[in-house]
């Protein structure tokens, strides 16, 4: 090393880490009134992930194909978000329960797709495919006797960028992160609507039980559980998975895929508010030992916040954190006994 780079902060991240250093989060969680601060950082968090539709277009909802499965049954549809821009989903029915149903909305990280919420091939969703880490989400639903409606996010699998001539080669969601900005926009905000909209077509269906709609997600899709879980008020449950970690520790202090940066955000709070914003409802947080991009250390401190927030809406006892012994996964037999007995009790 020269004496140059000893001597001087040639690093952009050195500045912003000394920025964050500096700020005063200024709807951080620090006692008070509960309902007064949940208010003040909702309203502010609706606002930083960029305005989505007031007027809700028809869902349009077109059925692909219903299938049965040792578990239950799976149909595959795609519903209408907001104009030029339709969802495919897979909506997927136990069938050792009884409705109405509670539904758990599935979303995969940085992945293939969807698909793997349900175990079959992308090119052939006739041929079973071997899942690792868990993440048959679907699957992993239905064998609980939870429904699932398990939904591509922008950006991934289906939903990939087709039309322009010349997309990021290593980042299937930057063209959409850089653009939706130019439109006023963030493309976590757009994925949060996504997941409002699938709850609005499951108020369409009469096997639903509206009360018990959770949402659920690994890495990329950790984080827009605990975004959504945030603002939207009709999902009871989340189980964010490898996603919930301080800013300071994970998205500042490492590289992470530009989808999951929300501008502004440090200038207002820490994911713990954020995902305290969901209280007094239930949630389980589930991290890896060794994962190496939400480092444990990050995840604890954050969890401390979080219940200290779930202490003061009366309800540390729904706030639970379940840690797997190794890396970026989601741990189905660690977190699910946990969620189980929580949606139980709703």
């Amino acid at each position: 090393m020269t004496r140059a780079e000893k001597s001087f902060a040639f690093s952009p991240s050195q500045h912003h880490r000394h920025i964050m250093s500096v700020t005063e989060m200024t709807l951080a969680y620090n006692g008070g009134d509960f309902q007064r601060w949940r208010r003040r950082l909702r309203n502010r968090l609706r606002r930083l992930l960029g305005k989505m539709p007031e007027n809700r277009v028809p869902l349009n909802v077109q059925h692909l194909w219903r299938r049965s499965h040792p578990l239950g049954q799976i149909e595959k549809i795609v519903f209408t978000s907001e104009p030029h821009c339709d969802v495919p989903a897979y909506v997927c029915i136990p069938g050792n329960a009884i409705p109405p149903f509670p539904f758990m909305i599935c979303l995969q990280g940085h992945s293939t797709g969807m698909h793997n919420s349900i175990a079959v091939r992308p090119e052939d969703e006739t041929q079973s495919l071997k899942v690792e880490g868990d993440r048959d989400f679907g699957i992993g639903c239905m064998s609980r006797g939870i429904a699932a409606l398990c939904v591509e996010q922008r950006s991934s699998g289906e939903r990939k960028e087709k039309k322009q001539s010349r997309v990021c080669p290593h980042n299937t969601c930057h063209d959409a992160f850089v653009q939706a900005l130019m439109v006023g926009r963030t493309l976590l905000g757009e994925r949060v609507y996504d997941v409002d909209r699938g709850i609005d077509y499951l108020a369409t269906r009469n096997d639903v039980d509206m009360n018990r709609i959770g949402v659920m997600g690994n890495s990329g899709g950790g984080t827009t559980s605990v975004y959504a879980a945030a603002v939207l008020a009709r999902l009871s449950f989340a189980m964010p998975s490898c996603s919930f970690c301080t800013f300071r520790d994970s998205k500042m202090a490492l590289y992470h895929c530009s989808c999951g940066y929300l501008p502004n955000v440090l200038q207002y709070a820490e994911m713990a508010d954020i995902m305290g914003l969901f209280a007094p409802r239930p949630v389980v947080i589930t991290a890896g030992k060794d994962d190496s991009i939400i480092p444990l250390t990050g995840v604890r401190r954050a969890f401390r916040q979080l219940k200290r927030i779930y202490r003061a809406a009366g309800a540390q006892e729904n706030c639970h954190l379940v840690i797997g012994q190794n890396g970026h996964r989601f741990y189905a037999e660690d977190a699910w006994p946990v969620m189980m007995r929580e949606i139980e009790r709703l």
